[in-house]
Order: C-alpha cells, then structure tokens, then sequence
C-alpha cells in the first residue's frame, strides 16, 4: 500500500507540477457531490440541482486564479457575480430561438473577446459561458432565475470557503518570480564582467563570468518561456500587474545588450567611466529586484541607486566630450579623425544604452511596488502612481489594439460567438434532449484553426465513446441502486478534476460523460440510453465547430503571424524616424518644432499587443512548425530592439540641455539616415507577408560616420576645442540608427525561412487531414 501511494504521489509530481489540477479535483470531489445532494434530496428541486452541480463544476474546476489569496478571493466572489446575471439573462433570452441564438452570439462575442482585456478573465472564460449556455439551452420561464440562481449562487458561495480553506495554493506568479530571477542574474552577469576587465583576466576568473553568462541567459530565458506559455497574456488589470509584464521585452532585450558589448577578453585599459555605470546599472537591478520580492518594503534604496547611476552617466558623458580628439588635434585625414572619435564614444554609447533599459526596469519595478503599497483607499478609488496610466485608460488601450481586422483575438472572439450561436439554433431545431451538450460540445472542441479543431473533435468523440462504455457498463451492471452512484460520484468527479490537465483531453472527455451518466441517473434514472444521447449530442457539437473551423479563418495563428509581423515593425520604425525627427528639431533650431511622437508609439505598442496574441496562438496552435523556434523568437525580439531604439532616442534628447544652433547639415544626415532604415523595415515587413522578397541588409555606410561628424562639427567644439553634450548626443542617435541597421542581420534569414514555410505548410496540412473537400465546397459557395 505504501509502495502503491508513492507511485501515485511520483506519477502527479510528475503530471501535475505543484498538483494544481489535484488540488481542484479533491475539492470538487469533496463539495459537488455535498451540494448535487442538497438540491437532489434535501430541496428536491430539479432546476436547483442542475444549477448547484454545473455550478460546482465551472466555479471549482474551470477556474484557477493566481495570485495572493485576497487577490483570488476578489476574483473568485467577482466570477460568481458575474454568472449569476448571465443565468438571469441567458434564462429570458431562452424564450423564443431567435432571441437564444442572438442573445449567444452577442454574449460569447464580448465575454470572448474581454480576454484581451485581462488574464482574470481570459482564465474564466469558459466558467462564464458556461453560466449563460446552460440557461439559454434549458427553456425555462422568468420564476425558474430564482431556483437556478440560488443553485449557482450556493456553488459560488462554497467555492469561496473552498480555496481558501481546503488544500489552498500557494500565492503564485511566475512571471514576477522569475522576473526578479533575471534582474538579479542580469546584475550578477554585470559585477562578474567588470571584475573580470579590472583583473589578471586568470582563467578562474573567465571561468567566473562564463558562468555568471550561461545564469542570465538561463533565467531570461525562462522568465520568456513562462510568459508565453499561456495562451493569454498573463496580466490582469492591476496597476502592479500591468508593471510587472512590461519587463519581460526589457529584460530580454537587456540581455542582447549586455552581451552585444561584453568584453570579448581582458583589457589592460578599461574605461573606467564606463566601468563605474555598469556597476551602478547592476546594483539598481539588484535593488530592483530585491523591491519586487518584496514590495511593502522601503523603495529608498533603489531611488539611490538609481541617482548614482544617473550621477554616474552624468560623468561618464562629460568624460566622454573632454576625451574626443579636438580640432588641434593631428589626423591623417578626416575619415581617420572621424573613426577616432567614433572609437572613443563607442565604449559610452554601449553604456548609455544599457543605462536607459536599466533606469526603465527600475521605473516599472517602482510602479509595482507603489501599486501594492496603496492603501485601501486608493485601491478603491482606483488611484494609480503618478505617471502610471489608470486602470480603465488601459483596458480601452487594450481594446482598441485589438480592433483590426487582423488580430487574431478578434477572429477568435468572431468564430466562436458564431459558433456558439450555430449550436443554440441547430440544438433547438433538432429538438435535441440535452441541448447545452451540443453547445458545450461545440465550445469544447472549437480552437483558432481547423486543424485543431478537427483533431479535438475526434478526441472529443473518442473520449467520450470511451466514457459511454464504461459508464454503461457501470449503470447497467448496478441497475436502480442510487446508492452504489453515490458511492462513486466522489471518485469519478476527482478524476474528471484531474484527467484533462494530468492525462489528456480525451480522459477528461471520458471522464466527463461517466460524470453525466451518474449524475442525470441519480436525478431520473434513464439507465445506459442516456450515454447515446450524449455521443449523438456531443457529434452534433463537433460537426458545428468544423464547419466553422473551416469557414472562418481555418488556418488560424500561423497565418496571421505573418501579418501581425509586418504590422508590428511597420509601426515601431514609424516611430523611430519620428523619434529622430523630434530629436533633429530639438537640436537645430532652424526647423520646425515636431511634437513628442507619442501617437506613433500608442500605435507601436497596441501593433506589440497585437503580435503578442498572435504568438501565443501560433505556440499553442497543435501541428508541426515549420520554422524552429529559436528563429520566430528572434523574430518577435528584433521588434522589441526597434522600439526601445526609439525610446532610447526620445529619452537622449528628453533631458534638459541648451541644444540651439543652426545644424541643418546634421539634421538632414540623421534624417537621411532614418529615412534609408525605415524604407528598408517597411520593404522588410512587406516581405513578411509574401507579398514581396524579403531584401539583403542594408551595407554598412563607411562615409556616413565622417560626414555625420563634419555635420556637426562646429558643434563638437567649444571655446576650448572640446566637444559638448549636443554634438555627443546627435552622433549617439547616429549610433542608435546604426544599431537598428545592424539588427537587419539577425532578422533576414529566419524570415525568410518563415515565409518560405508559411506559405505551404499549413495550406498541405489541412490537405492531408483530409479538409480540402469542404475548403472546395466554401470556395464553390
């Protein structure tokens, strides 16, 4: 017996990491069958027990919130809130099928489409649609809301008490977990190379920064796998959530950096100046971290760090302007002064850049911890940290991102609110005897391409093929004795909890219909029969979301990556060459004053939302991939790097400084500059949908170093033949340009292996699974 329960306990440590699933499936296993008792026997109101046992299933077994325990329980008495009205509602639009049908698509469109809005809601979706398509399947008048609303009411109530008192999970984010991992392995990385240039550059100490190397990487990398391994952006609406989620592209994009300008090995002449801000950027990351694990406490720390780095890239930049060649100074020509000078503003550059990423990581980390240090108060009123953007501001950003046509979250929402709505119609039309079978078939197996969906609708009906035999086999076998059901109701509810997320989607399929043919014999015993009704139903189902599957957008994410792509950099370069024009203008005072672009970069980051839901869709879309991974990652990355370009450009020139002067020369050689990038990314992103090749890199400009200093060099001497901070930042925002034009490289090859496979393989994988009749037959209509 002992050797038996390891076995059991090894075999969900293994399947069910952090027995999550268990932990839902022993409290419904626990309650359901508590509470179906007290609608079936004590009440004895049949409406009540559908209501109290649909109820316990959706509100303990379809939900898993994260978070802190108050944050769940919010979450929790919010859901049940929000189903007892969607069982008032979808109760009165069952009158006529007309107003069920329509009242379907309307409530599945918002209720699916709210997902993009938040991750609490994109992890209740199904509990909510459920609480609407069980009313509006089961005809019933207005004086049956009360009974149905006090079984699911009573549902709601007890799951409170459940997760909060029986086997209660951990508080748990693992983003923010594993964001605080990379921040302090990014710090480490930092302390370890500049240790590593003040030293003997010994072979121990190599050995010390390669480890500290392979660390970051690791943790980055995790902290990204994490973050798009749901199939929703895992962020909900709260100030510190919305913080914390902003780091996962910085972050990332941090550690391209630091790595693109690690010292190759020793140097025996390290900028010291240089030195000193990295060491600086590492203890803000360290005290970043250390405010993100814990929150409540003092941000002071931080805050000084912070100010030391600034101080620090203060230094650094006047250390820069006093060591470039003067004018005085001997060149061989002016292409030799000119890489001289670009020589000596590298080293700086690379730790300007780095100092930005870090100061904005800081700046979100500080947001977090200012949110969840609110008081109730504040909390209440929605009061958000001075800078931070309110909570409704953000859901309507979050919205408008997705109104296009080519986002992916509004195709989904699309297809399945007309899913859902084909099945109410066909359910009341057949005149089907359980028609929320149908409905919840359809939802079941409906996913974001027709591939997909046809697989899962072959599982559906073998699992529950399966469920049928055993579940027959088990009434028959029993005959009329009930008490032999509730015996096992307890057993079969738990494996039901378990089998989808430990086992597959085909057990949990099975293990649902055993669920059903007890508990609807246990309320009108109909022996083995009923478990035909439910493969005939759960057909139907299935044949519903097929038909959709194909007819609205079959190909799904794969498809639209392409095109949420070529969205995403169009818009980030566009916000570039507007971030350079408002720099240009703050440093000639003969053009004309742009405005701050920050309309371009609204459109940037709802085109990043955007790419990010497509992503997900495209990781969790079943099917091969025909391009690795590590090749669409880089692609999703390299928009990241554009963007913080741009941030970076608008930071350089946001800080005080007299910048007049007439520079025209400069202006029109960083505007020239910007022009040939963003022409090459608008080609670039046209390639990415097949609508043209996708181009070579641009080729390095050798002259354009010498011409951008001739450009300015009126401006890079003072009265002493010194530079000054204007003439550094204009010939920076050259360098920022030039990191853009040097990201091309990275970017070429794996789109245009993306292209090339996308442009048959989900096309020939559909034609193997044998879907391109029906493709013929949409195509003829």
């Amino acid at each position: 017996m002992v050797r038996l329960t390891e076995r059991i306990r090894s075999w969900l440590r293994t399947h069910d990491p952090g027995y999550l699933a268990t932990r839902r499936a022993g409290r419904a296993a626990v309650l359901m069958p508590a509470m179906f008792a007290v609608g079936d026997k004590v009440i004895a109101n049949t409406e009540f027990a559908y209501f109290v046992a649909f109820g316990s299933f959706a509100m303990l077994l379809l939900v898993d919130f994260q978070g802190s325990i108050f944050d769940r329980l919010r979450a929790q008495a919010s859901l049940g809130v929000a189903c007892v009205a969607l069982i008032a509602l979808g109760t009165l639009a069952s009158r006529t099928t007309a107003l069920a049908v329509i009242a379907m698509v309307l409530v599945a469109f918002v209720i699916l489409f709210s997902t993009v809005v938040s991750s609490v809601l994109a992890s209740a979706t199904t509990a909510m649609l459920l609480a609407f398509i069980l009313p509006v399947s089961l005809r019933g008048p207005a004086s049956a809301i009360p009974d149905r609303i006090a079984g699911w009411g009573l549902a709601a109530g007890v799951s409170l008490l459940a997760i909060s008192l029986l086997w209660p999970a951990p508080a748990r984010n693992p983003v923010r977990a594993d964001a605080i991992a990379a921040c302090r392995a990014l710090g480490a990385r930092l302390r370890a190379e500049i240790a590593y240039v003040l030293s003997s550059g010994s072979d121990p100490e190599h050995e010390g920064y390669a480890t500290a190397i392979r660390n970051a990487d690791q943790a980055v990398e995790k902290l990204h796998s994490v973050f798009f391994g749901t199939p929703y952006r895992p962020t909900g609406l709260t100030t510190d959530a919305r913080a914390v989620v902003r780091l996962v592209d910085e972050l990332r994009w941090l550690n391209s950096i630091v790595l693109r300008s690690a010292p190759k090995r020793h140097t025996k002449n390290p900028n010291k100046s240089v030195c000193a801000v990295k060491v600086a950027a590492a203890e803000v990351l360290e005290g970043a971290a250390t405010l993100l694990d814990a929150p409540w406490s003092s941000d002071r720390e931080l805050v000084q760090a912070q100010e030391v780095m600034g101080a620090c890239l203060a230094e650094l930049e006047q250390a820069t302007t006093t060591k470039l060649p003067t004018a005085e100074e001997v060149a061989e020509s002016d292409e030799e002064r000119a890489r001289m000078i670009v020589t000596a503003l590298d080293p700086s550059f690379r730790a300007q850049e780095l100092s930005f990423v870090v100061g904005q990581i800081a700046t979100n980390i500080g947001y977090a911890a200012a949110a969840t240090r609110r008081s109730w108060p504040d909390r209440l009123l929605g009061r958000q940290p001075a800078g931070f953007p309110g909570t409704l501001e953000a859901a309507q950003e979050r919205l408008a991102a997705h109104v296009q046509r080519s986002s992916s979250s509004l195709h989904n929402s699309l297809r399945g609110a007309t899913a859902l709505g084909l099945a109410v119609l066909v359910a009341d039309v057949s005149s089907v005897q359980h028609g929320f079978w149908v409905v919840f078939g359809t939802l079941a197996v409906l996913r974001s391409n027709a591939l997909s969906t046809g697989q899962n609708a072959l599982r559906a009906l073998g699992g529950t093929t399966f469920g049928f035999i055993v579940g027959g086999a088990i009434v028959y076998a029993i005959g009329t004795d009930t008490t032999v059901l509730w015996v096992l109701l307890p057993f079969v509810i738990l494996f039901a909890g378990l089998a989808p997320a430990a086992i597959s989607f085909a057990a949990g399929q099975a293990a649902f219909t055993l669920t059903l043919l007890i508990l609807f014999n246990l309320i009108a015993p109909a022996g083995w029969q009923i478990g035909l009704l439910r493969i005939e139903d759960v057909g139907i189902g299935c044949a519903v979301s097929l038909v959709i599957g194909v007819l609205f957008w079959p190909r799904g994410a794969a498809a639209a990556f392409g095109r949420a792509l070529s969205q995403v950099y169009t818009g980030s370069v566009d916000y570039l060459s507007s971030a350079v024009a408002y720099g240009v203008g703050r440093c000639d005072q003969s053009a004309p004053q742009a405005p701050p672009p920050r309309e371009q970069a609204q459109r940037a980051a709802a085109a990043a939302r955007r790419l990010d839901d497509t992503f997900r869709g495209y990781l969790t879309e079943r099917g091969s991939k025909p391009v690795p991974l590590a090749e669409i990652a880089s692609l999703v990355t390299g928009v990241v790097g554009v963007r913080l370009a741009a941030d970076s450009v608008l930071n350089l020139w946001g800080r005080d400084g007299a910048y007049g002067g007439d520079r025209s020369a400069a202006r029109d050689e960083l505007l020239g500059a910007a022009t040939s990038i963003g022409g090459w990314y608008r080609h670039f992103a046209e390639g990415l949908t097949g609508d043209e090749g996708v181009p070579d890199p641009l080729t390095p400009d050798d002259g354009a170093d010498g011409r951008l200093i001739a450009a300015v060099a009126n401006d890079l001497g003072d009265s002493d033949g010194h530079a000054t901070a204007t003439g550094v930042r204009v010939i920076w925002t050259g360098d920022h340009l030039d990191a853009v034009r040097r990201l091309q490289e990275m970017l070429v090859e794996p789109a245009r292996t993306a292209v090339a496979a996308h442009a048959l393989g989900p096309q020939d994988e559909l034609l193997r699974e044998g879907l391109a009749p029906l493709r013929s037959h949409r195509r003829r209509s």
